[in-house]
């Protein structure tokens, strides 16, 4: 590492934690976090050391995140070369302090004392494998620790790109540990607190990266500027949703905005408003000659270092403040709600396919941005003078319509509830979502759109494009392969513990949605995909591809209608329902489903691939016809005089 970058990421260094230990501190004493507690009070050692131990994982989590996420979007070799001693050494003070953080929180929640004796380990041991929430910390720092070694180890331009995909897989523990994740509406909460941790972290550790390698080519700073000002319109975006639902779900009347909890929820959002108004700032600066102004860039940048660690100290105390209590009456919980966490949705009718819906905001964004994206590059598209078929952006659109109503409808509000509706969830999400997103080409699309990058870094083309023709694609894309994943997965799905860890826990459930979607989209996308893929199957291959799929759908969808035991019996029939089908025939009414829904757009999939065969014969016969002419009837005549001689041998 250069003194000149150890010199910056120090300077980045001293003013974040400026602003970070002066938010904490002044947050910590305005809320009561560290009043001592009337019973078992852990010590002000603790009170005082495990906000301080969070503060320092969350600033080097966000610098390990944020880094390796800029080095695979925006970095060339050499920049990642500059940087991978940032993401190394942010990995292994994340690894410190998060198991300072493990300890200290086990003292806080056991309130014993720290010891060296057998016991103390036992019993930390035990934390860490069978209570939740040390479990989930101990994830944390298995993340931590492969990341403190794949960083220094690893650092090809592919291995960045893992290793930031495992840097944010490595949020989810401590987003799903967060306080409010146990409030009612779990699964709100926990995506809420997911996003926010994800941009954050990119916001900040992007910021830190970009100062890092500022300086180190002035030819470069204006373009790596643009790419992070990017990163940091998005999670902006990601910041401002997840906050807007945590006010939601966190303040119960709008007195408790008044409340200490409030007041400092008041002041993040300022902050974080003031960090948008920076973000506008660089933006304005970049639409004219950035060389120029490259100095009072980064006079602001270096105030924007200072508000980001305010805002992460006001994060920190805010996570250790009492939120308001709700003065509604306590009713006892219901065996739906001690299950799920919800209460149980009001009577399953005809109408509630369309009026009761449960927000999810994690796919609601990406939705959002699905929709955004993709409309974004048809208007570049159109505005250069090209045309993009409006047919592919209205079945886009309808896919991703279809994508909300799944994750966001009555499908999602009473999916833990009734398994026939489970199932409608299910075929929607596989094969009708699909069939409509396959043939907006979005691939083609952003291949057109984004211009590729010639200075040996990968943006999102670059690396879609990666994915496409990498030999996994070859793979996962055969139709071979991909009919059989779509079929056999769902076999493998009910019939195993995958359905209950996918109906039980919250990841299981993001999970199942992620996998489904893929599964349908890659089987779709070998039928009658527009976008480039390393197959070209034969028609009369698609053909006997989807005739078996409808022979395994009906076989499976047949055999949960005769089924005579219940899936998931402690769940589906313990939910204390007094309206509906009972559990056992709600099950063969999703059997039905299977069979008879998930018919439908296989055979719309047959009917295309059968005009897609007739219009590939009449393009064939025509060029025959073409090259006949071009000939003068040349083949006709080979073709009369072949069978002239097979006369005359017979």
């Amino acid at each position: 590492m250069s003194q000149a970058l150890v010199r910056r990421s120090l300077l980045a260094i001293a003013l974040v934690s400026l602003g970070a230990v002066l938010s904490v501190y002044l947050g910590l004493i305005f809320g009561g976090a560290i009043n001592p507690l009337p019973f078992s009070d852990p010590g002000p050692v603790v009170r005082w050391g495990s906000p301080i131990a969070k503060l320092v994982m969350n600033l080097a989590m966000a610098v390990t995140v944020g880094t390796l996420v800029f080095s695979a979007f925006a970095a060339n070799q050499s920049e990642r070369d500059q940087l991978r001693p940032v993401a190394a050494w942010g990995s292994t003070l994340w690894l410190l302090s998060g198991g300072a953080y493990f300890v200290l929180t086990y003292l806080s929640a056991s309130g014993s004392q720290l010891s060296f004796g057998p016991e103390f380990s036992q019993s930390l041991w035990l934390f860490a494998t069978e209570i939740e929430l040390g479990v989930l910390l101990a994830w944390n720092l298995v993340f931590a620790l492969v990341l403190s070694l794949t960083t220094i180890a690893l650092n090809s331009q592919l291995w960045v790109a893992i290793n930031a995909a495992l840097a944010i897989a490595a949020l989810y523990p401590l987003a799903e540990s967060g306080h409010a994740s146990s409030d009612v509406g779990h699964a709100v909460a926990v995506n809420s607190m997911l996003m926010h941790l994800v941009g954050v972290s990119i916001w900040l550790g992007g910021l830190f990266a970009l100062y890092s390698v500022f300086f180190s080519n002035s030819e470069r700073s204006g373009e790596l500027t643009r790419r992070y000002s990017t990163l940091a319109l998005i999670s902006f975006v990601l910041v401002s949703i997840s906050g807007l639902t945590a006010g939601y779900i966190r303040l119960y009347e709008p007195s408790d905005l008044l409340s200490n909890y409030g007041l400092m929820l008041i002041g993040k959002a300022s902050v974080l408003i003031a960090l948008g108004l920076f973000g506008a700032r660089h933006r304005r600066l970049l639409a004219g000659k950035f060389s120029e102004k490259a100095q009072g860039f980064w006079r602001l940048a270096g105030f924007e270092l200072l508000v980001m660690g305010l805002a992460f100290g006001l994060g920190t105390a805010l996570a250790r403040t009492a939120t308001p209590v709700s003065d509604a009456e306590f009713v006892p919980p219901t065996p739906a709600q001690l299950l799920t966490g919800d209460p149980l949705p009001p009577e399953m009718t005809a109408a509630s396919w369309f009026t009761v819906w449960d927000l999810d905001v994690l796919w609601a964004s990406v939705v959002g941005f699905a929709a955004f994206l993709y409309l974004y590059g048809v208007r570049k598209l159109q505005a250069r003078g090209d045309k993009w078929s409006f047919a592919r952006t209205a079945s886009w659109l309808g896919g991703l319509a279809l994508l909300f109503y799944v994750t966001n409808g009555a499908p999602n509000a009473y999916g833990e509830y009734l398994f026939s509706v489970h199932m409608v969830g299910h075929m929607l999400l596989s094969m009708f979502v699909p069939v409509l997103l396959v043939p907006g080409a979005p691939v083609t699309l952003l291949s057109r759109v984004a211009a590729p990058r010639k200075d040996g870094s990968r943006g999102l083309r670059e690396w879609v494009l990666w994915a496409v023709h990498t030999p996994y694609a070859w793979l996962l894309t055969h139709p071979l392969f991909a009919g059989m994943n779509f079929a056999i997965s769902l076999v493998l799905f009910y019939y195993t513990p995958a359905f209950r860890w996918a109906t039980e826990q919250h990841l299981g459930h993001q999970w199942m949605i992620v996998h489904f979607l893929i599964t349908g989209y890659l089987f779709v996308q070998s039928l009658i995909g527009v976008d480039p893929q390393p197959h070209k199957p034969s028609y009369p291959l698609k053909l006997m591809l989807l005739i078996g799929t409808m022979a395994f759908h009906a076989f499976f969808g047949l055999g949960l209608m005769n089924e005579k035991s219940l899936l998931l019996a402690d769940w589906f029939g313990s939910m204390g329902r007094t309206w509906g089908d009972d559990p056992l025939s709600d099950q063969a009414i999703g059997g039905a489903f299977a069979w008879g829904v998930g018919e439908i757009p296989t055979i719309l999939i047959t009917l295309y691939v059968v005009y897609q065969w007739s219009k590939s014969d009449d393009r064939e016969r025509k060029r025959l016809d073409r090259a006949s002419d071009r000939s003068g009837n040349q083949d006709l005549n080979d073709y009369n005089e072949m069978l002239r001689k097979l006369s005359e041998r017979s």
